[in-house]
């Protein structure tokens, strides 16, 4: 015969023990340690805690070793509630193979059993039809074919046996053995089956095999009456979920998923006005919670999940109730609330002390639009008086800041660009109180300005004004000066503003905020400008898009992928990427060249705006200009990468550039030969990410194609690439720099942060008298503009 061999710490297996188990082949057996290996990725995961206190926080949630996922009917069934979602239930096998087979303990309560029996005896019934009555019935008559209603718990016997060889079935594809367990509520309450049940059920997790439980609805005896959820210790199995809450506890199980087909809990029937997720749920948070009918299918509803759910919790499981049926995340919500994300509604028995992002959400869009109500004076005084701030509390904000910078050195996890993009010091601190002034200067007119005006006909006045976008999410990383300067763009255009700053920037943020919402306090818009300080993870805040209106991510090009990525339905306003360029002409002054190439390049490599690819006309190679543009650059320690057409015109070339598409962000560029004006446009339009492009020429005429045929956000004459930002603008500040071709693009000062809206000023106009018999006609005359504050 024939045994399974495992090292160190792996067990020997007979063959008689595999055919016991029903082990799929391929997988592997374990004892203590996990090594399953099949066609899912193998990952490694702490997976230790002590059991008897559920997880605080989301984030916590992949550290779960043993797992329980609860499959509501209306998760399993179809929606003719007769046979299984086969789709929907392959897509949960499958996250389920992926979960076992990173180590975790991995268990599933089932229904579906009464589903599939009552397809298979609906089938039957129909067979048994005699062909001649279905023959002289006709079409018609057979579609409408009486179908007697059928028992449940001869559906339950009928279809135990098929779901169960289903699930076989969709598990061995992965190399995974599954083994059935029917209970009732006396395997329970009887203290020898409870012992046998638990055994069992760990011998199966010992041995790397998946448990499949449903209750024996064939047999199942009503539920014991005043028994139902009265303690730790008692609760009536009566129907999956209070099964898959006991079941839980009595494995001292990590993590239970219930799935359903709602999004998880709501503080009102879903569907009804008003009905919002919960993203969090706290013991004693019932009275705030009203209950709706049961789903289409299932013994329990939302009432009983919750319950069950609040048992589980009590017994030291933590929970999460999500939707396992809508199409566009049920193939990944199972390792999604593994992985922490914010999805249905997590249990938790620890309350935080501040409110919700959600609440902030709303705080900020409600300030917001109590900051666009105030005068222009108002919003501006709120400005200054943040200016004054940032200068009088100068010694305790560079105290905060200094210890970030202390922590970060420490723990040696920020590169030395980000590290001075942390650093904050007295002049930097008086730059950003100069740029403030000159926000509060010039927002005395943003907000309500009408930019055209039209009479469409008699009496009948249209008008277009600007007005706040909204709620604004700005996240940005090791950057603290940051904070102030969007706060004051958001303040001066009337929008709500939630920021999110890296965690290594904590102590900056948390007193530049401080002083922000002091200043607001000075009108009574306090709560207008929020900082996130919860464990909310960044793909979680792009998912609020009833609550978001635009996000602007401060920060690296990885950092704004994600989130361009991450947001779904908000628009995102930013660039990924800052590949500028810098095309040195024939007709280029030596001293230009020189001075502006350095100050591009070296002034500060780690910005956005800096230098990334040198590009120098082929009659330029082998010149007193060539020849100082290189000395310049190694005098200043750039790193040079040699683009495919340079390279080609050398003997002995440095290191040949990777890809010309590469944001370098420190003392590195690349340099490349092109022909002609014309070859650089187009190396600039393949290779460049429409940020910042420079010419540097003598000729105006080359100087004005370049100007004009550049698509770019920003296009330079005899300028460095540095000069692209908000401050040097004139605008103040900027909350970044847009690549975008709709709406603000460019540096992004207060106009960026605005929209319109139409006012339509009548007398009893309706548009049948515009109509061809009608007595109105349209004027659509251009009115003059009122004007605009000389201030």
């Amino acid at each position: 015969s024939c045994s399974a061999l495992c090292f160190d710490n792996w067990k020997l297996v007979s063959h008689s023990q595999l055919l016991n188990w029903n082990f799929s082949i391929g997988s592997v057996l374990r004892s203590e340690s996990v090594r399953c290996w099949s066609n899912i990725p193998f990952i490694t995961v702490p997976l230790s805690r002590a059991h008897g206190k559920s997880f605080a926080h989301r984030s916590e949630l992949k550290h779960a070793k043993r797992i329980v996922v609860k499959l509501g009917s209306a998760v399993v069934t179809r929606g003719d509630e007769c046979g299984l979602a086969l789709g929907r239930l392959a897509s949960i096998v499958e996250q389920v193979s992926m979960l076992q087979n990173q180590g975790r303990e991995m268990m599933i309560v089932t229904s579906g059993a009464v589903a599939f029996g009552k397809q298979r005896l609906r089938h039957e019934i129909l067979l048994s039809q005699s062909v001649r009555q279905a023959l002289h019935s006709g079409q018609s008559q057979l579609k409408d074919m009486a179908i007697p209603v059928l028992e449940a718990r001869a559906c339950a016997a009928a279809g135990q046996s098929g779901l169960m060889a289903l699930y076989e079935a969709m598990f061995t594809q992965y190399s995974i053995c599954a083994a059935q367990i029917l209970v009732t509520n006396l395997d329970f309450h009887d203290e020898q089956k409870r012992r046998n049940l638990n055994g069992t059920l760990h011998e199966l997790l010992r041995m790397n095999i998946v448990p499949i439980i449903n209750t024996n609805d064939a047999v199942v005896p009503p539920p014991e009456p005043n028994s139902d959820l009265q303690g730790v210790n008692v609760i009536s199995v009566k129907d999956n979920d209070s099964l898959a809450a006991r079941l839980a506890v009595e494995m001292k199980t990590d993590l239970l998923i219930v799935l359903s087909d709602v999004e998880g809990l709501f503080d009102s029937p879903p569907g009804s006005d008003d009905a919002k997720l919960i993203d969090i749920f706290y013991p004693g948070d019932q009275q705030s919670v009203t209950f709706g009918t049961k789903s289409r299918v299932g013994m329990g509803g939302m009432e009983a999940k919750v319950k069950a759910a609040l048992w589980a919790l009590q017994g030291g499981t933590s929970v999460v109730i999500a939707n396992g049926t809508h199409p566009k995340i049920s193939g990944h919500v199972i390792t999604d609330i593994v992985e922490g994300k914010k999805v249905g509604t997590f249990f938790s028995e620890v309350k935080p002390a501040g409110p919700t992002v959600e609440q902030q959400a709303e705080m900020a869009r409600a300030g917001g639009r109590t900051l666009a109500a105030l005068q222009p004076e108002q919003r501006a005084e709120i400005i200054y008086r943040l200016a004054d701030l940032l200068t009088d509390q100068r010694e305790e904000i560079l105290l905060a800041n200094k210890k970030d910078l202390e922590e970060a050195e420490n723990k040696g996890r920020l590169a030395l660009p980000l590290l001075k993009r942390l650093s904050l010091s007295t002049s930097k601190l008086n730059s950003l109180a100069i740029g403030l002034r000159q926000i509060a200067a010039s927002s005395q007119d943003s907000v309500g300005r009408v930019i055209r005006r039209t009479r469409i006909a008699k009496d009948l006045d249209l008008e277009q004004v600007t007005v706040p976008i909204g709620v604004l999410l700005v996240i940005f990383e090791s950057r603290p000066d940051c904070l102030p300067q969007v706060s004051a763009l958001a303040i001066a255009s009337g929008n709500g503003l939630l920021l999110k700053g890296g965690k290594e920037a904590s102590h900056s943020n948390q007193i530049l905020h401080h002083l922000t919402q002091e200043a607001l306090s000075i009108h009574g818009v306090r709560d207008a400008v929020q900082l996130v300080n919860t464990r909310e993870e960044v793909e979680d805040l792009c998912r609020l898009d009833k609550l978001i209106d635009l996000i602007i991510p401060r920060g690296s090009s990885q950092l704004v992928r994600n989130i361009q990525k991450a947001a779904k339905g908000i628009p995102v306003m930013g660039h990924s990427e800052g590949i500028c360029h810098v095309y040195v002409d024939t007709d280029a002054s030596v001293e230009k060249v020189t001075r502006i190439t350095r100050d591009s390049k070296c002034e500060y490599p780690a910005a956005c705006n800096a230098l990334e690819t040198l590009l120098i006309h082929r009659d330029l190679l082998r010149t007193p200009l060539f020849d100082q543009i290189i000395d310049m650059l190694r005098v200043e320690q750039v790193k040079i990468h040699a683009g495919p057409k340079f390279a080609s015109y050398l003997t002995f070339s440095p290191s040949e550039v990777k890809s010309l598409r590469t944001e370098y962000g420190d003392l590195e560029c690349c340099i490349e030969v092109v022909d002609s004006v014309q070859e650089a446009v187009e190396h600039i339009h393949k290779y460049g990410s429409s940020h910042t492009d420079v010419i540097i020429t003598e000729n105006e005429k080359t100087a004005e194609f370049f100007l004009q045929h550049v698509d770019s956000a920003c296009v330079f004459w005899n300028a460095s690439t540095r000069f692209s930002d908000g401050y040097r603008f004139g605008l103040g500040a900027e909350v970044g720099i847009s690549t975008s071709r709709i709406h603000a693009r460019g540096p992004v000062g207060i106009e960026g942060l605005l929209t319109t809206k139409w006012l339509l000023r009548g007398n009893n106009h309706v548009v049948s008298d515009f109509s061809e018999h009608g007595t109105m006609k349209y004027l659509h005359e251009s009115l003059p503009l009122p004007q605009r504050n000389a201030n």
